[in-house]
């Protein structure tokens, strides 16, 4: 069956209308015109996208490029629905000893990507948020690559151009190399081979924990960062990545955090606060999703973490949205230190 679609980027919201062709455009945000920027392909239902395919991001709109793949596993607590339940994370003591036990992870392909730099300032996700340890073994600083993303296999719209320079990323021409006779075409360079296995313990997605609450979908990943030495004991850094989505037709805010950290020592902290990052995001129906990056380090190897958001919804109802519980593990490093840039 041919598709034929054409694709907008219009309110950075996705809108579909059948045509005899197949093309894509993108909207040109400082002149609020479309352009077109390729040709629309079919999304794999099965297999895996190769390196330099390009794409358009399901949620968030961006242009991007896959570089390689990841395989997570995946604990949807949703599948739990039937088994109601009037506890939360505030009165269950439980909860932190029952990180993905009693979900049943399946494996998932995620990819991680480039993002064009054209589209990181209208884009509703962090675009720094892929961050690693200062060099120094006794630095506690942290530093980013702007534009380097992880996207879900469902996130990727595929298509073709013939544009020259398809992608704005500093990392593009390094990583990739044009190959006329390839589909995507173009080839991954050794430089990205190397950089993959150089940084392959701090950028590795291992599991995606779900959940959702009153329409809002919260997903998170852990990611390990690695280990300091301060004075007399070790610290152990973790970023984490949350994504919400509102599932609904009625416009949801984000009004308060609060969180459960759970750590090996023996500690329980809990954190509360307005918002998150500074920010108090909206979901709504234009624009239904939100994702942000944190970090967090302890002075044991692994730890859990859970905890709720409180929501607000536009008829005046407030509830809290649980966040998943989700474990934080430590790796053996073997001395090897993140380098992150090329």
């Amino acid at each position: 069956m041919a598709l034929c679609t054409l694709l907008f980027v219009c309110r950075r919201k996705f809108d579909i209308a059948s045509t005899s062709r197949i093309k894509t455009f993108a909207l040109e945000y400082s002149t609020r015109s479309l352009v077109e920027v390729g040709k629309l392909e079919i999304p794999k239902i099965q297999g895996k996208y190769d390196a330099g395919q390009l794409f358009l991001h399901r949620v968030f709109g961006y242009r991007g490029v896959i570089l390689f793949p990841w395989s997570a596993r995946v604990y949807d607590r949703d599948i739990l629905a039937s088994k109601k339940t009037t506890k939360t994370p505030d009165t269950d003591t439980n909860t932190s000893n029952q990180v993905g036990r009693e979900v049943k992870g399946r494996n998932h392909t995620y990819y991680q990507v480039l993002i064009d730099s054209r589209d990181c300032p209208h884009i509703r996700a962090q675009t720094e948020a892929v961050t690693f340890l200062g060099q120094q073994e006794n630095s506690k600083s942290l530093y980013a690559i702007p534009g380097l993303d992880y996207s879900a296999h469902e996130d990727i719209l595929p298509y073709r151009t013939t544009e020259p320079q398809p992608l704005c990323h500093e990392l593009f021409d390094k990583f990739l190399m044009p190959d006329p006779d390839k589909d995507p075409p173009f080839e991954a360079r050794e430089t990205l081979r190397a950089w993959q296995e150089r940084n392959h313990p701090w950028l590795e997605l291992s599991d995606v924990h779900k959940e959702t609450t009153e329409n809002i979908r919260v997903t998170v990943t852990p990611f390990y960062m690695g280990c300091r030495e301060s004075q007399n004991s070790t610290v152990f850094w973790w970023r984490y990545c949350i994504r919400l989505e509102n599932l609904g037709e009625l416009s949801v805010q984000l009004r308060e955090r609060h969180w459960r950290i759970f750590s090996l020592s023996g500690t329980l902290e809990t954190v509360r606060g307005r918002g998150v990052i500074g920010q108090e995001p909206l979901l709504s129906p234009q624009q239904p999703a939100f994702q942000y990056s944190s970090h967090i380090s302890l002075q044991a190897p692994s730890g859990h973490m859970w905890g709720t958001f409180r929501m607000e919804r536009e008829d005046g109802h407030t509830f809290d949205c649980r966040i998943p519980p989700f474990s934080l593990e430590s790796k053996n490093e073997d001395n090897n230190l993140p380098t992150g840039v090329v």
